[in-house]
């Protein structure tokens, strides 16, 4: 008999022999529980700052505690399960992920921004690909013949975790927005404008002391601006005509900028599954060259955040604030081209507003942001920030300028390369305007960003 038939086997005549025994003498030879000792005496763990800061949060967010818990981890748990006990996983790790083990694979992508475009595509990659340490994928994206996009990315590991990434990325879209430049643009000045880019690019990273990092790159991006199209949203040719706003600096003509940048944060958090405490300091840099109108013709753009982070009780509940500037100079007697100031919104910070929605010489903003985990690959976040883009080194800044943007979401833990969210977010007007709700933005699936 195998060694799993004898345990078997056993197990029958324990659960046969626990039936012969009389139930009313079984129950009068149980011992009554004892309490659990105190082997180490010290006693029951003391309540800590955070135990009690922790309830603020519960109280406040109840309504999304249900959402989450109820409406999505819960869910979401039965149907892993589920699908674990069916054999899924492994049926689907061995379709979309093959060669030997598994360095080589594929996987759908659908990204939908409400108010924009949406977009079905492939991601790839091929880890060690011809040679250990070299790592290749691509991500693409297309609908209808004029919104196609794709970045192809070879990132070789050097020395350590440090890398070099060749990355070659090309998009084409008839549907970005733009509502003016500077603090006091309306969402009712909206317009749309179409881009093409093509754009190369070596960056080095150069991971240091926990999750502290250089990155520091070169490239030329070619960029091309013409007529843009949505829905009944007017062309920006068709709005400044009307008086709306300018003309932005740039549009029409396009532009070929040489550039060098420059990334260095410092950041005392740990990875998971460290607790998630800490603070990071960033700064960041770009100098661009418009080399197809003149060496004259060039810009650069500059800033950094500071945050702080507190996890409330170990466990990756965390509590962060930071404070973000953003600066963009001309370096020359050309006008800086208007998709190269700095904006707000999208990925960015203010995540409430439209990719684009704020577009100006300078920003500030403040935000406040809870991240807490809803199951193993996922994380709930809401967050609140104050903030606006200004003329240049933040001349006319005053509070009552400042906007209001808050979203909620849901989205994947891990690399942002290929991140999947949900996503709702609201923007306001500036507060002198009356700082009324006019911008809603709803996002859903893996986000690339094209």
């Amino acid at each position: 008999m195998s060694a799993r038939g004898r345990w078997f086997a056993l197990g029958a005549a324990a659960l046969l022999a626990a039936a012969a025994i009389p139930q009313s003498s079984a129950r009068a030879d149980t011992p009554p529980k004892r309490d659990l000792p105190d082997y180490d005496g010290r006693g029951s763990p003391p309540t800590t700052p955070g135990d009690v800061a922790l309830w603020v949060p519960r109280v406040i967010f109840s309504p999304i505690y249900f959402v989450t818990e109820f409406l999505i981890r819960r869910p979401l748990g039965a149907l892993i399960a589920g699908a674990e006990r069916a054999g899924w996983p492994d049926l689907f790790y061995n379709f979309f992920f093959f060669g030997p083990d598994h360095k080589a694979g594929f996987a759908p992508l659908v990204f939908a921004d409400f108010g924009f475009n949406p977009s079905v595509g492939l991601f790839a990659f091929w880890n060690d690909a011809f040679t250990k340490g070299n790592d290749l994928s691509l991500h693409s994206g297309i609908w209808t013949s004029d919104w196609i996009a794709g970045d192809f990315a070879d990132r070789i590991h050097l020395h350590g975790k440090d890398t070099l990434t060749f990355d070659a990325l090309g998009v084409r879209r008839p549907d970005k927005v733009f509502y003016g430049i500077g603090p006091r643009s309306l969402e009712g000045s909206q317009s749309r404008f179409g881009i093409g880019e093509l754009q190369g690019s070596a960056t080095f990273d150069f991971p240091l002391w926990r999750s502290s990092r250089i990155k520091a790159g070169v490239g030329v991006r070619s960029v091309d601006l013409y007529h843009g199209h949505y829905g009944r949203d007017p062309s920006v040719e068709v709005s400044a005509e009307r008086g709306t706003f300018p003309l932005p600096p740039g549009f029409g003509r396009g532009y070929t900028a040489e550039y060098n940048h420059l990334l260095a944060a410092l950041d005392s958090r740990r990875e998971r599954p460290a607790e998630g405490s800490g603070f990071r300091v960033e700064v960041e840099a770009e100098q661009g060259s418009d080399v197809r109108h003149s060496p004259a013709s060039g810009w650069i753009r500059y800033g950094g955040t500071a945050g702080a982070f507190y996890d409330l009780n170990g466990r990756h509940r965390v509590v962060s604030l930071s404070v973000t500037s953003l600066f963009a100079d001309p370096l020359g007697q050309e006008p800086i081209p208007f998709t190269e100031l700095v904006t707000l919104g999208g990925d960015g910070p203010m995540r409430g507003f439209y990719p684009g929605r704020l577009v100006g010489r300078s920003a500030a903003v403040a935000t406040v942001r809870y991240r807490w985990p809803i199951w193993v690959w996922l994380d709930g976040s809401l967050q609140a920030a104050v903030g606006n883009v200004f003329d240049e080194h933040l001349d006319e800044f005053r509070p009552s300028l400042l906007r209001f943007s808050s979203a909620i979401g849901v989205e994947s833990v891990g690399t942002p390369d290929n991140s999947i969210e949900i996503l709702f977010g609201i923007g306001t007007e500036t507060f002198d305007h009356g700082g009324q709700i006019d911008s809603f933005r709803l996002a859903l699936g893996s986000n690339r960003g094209f």
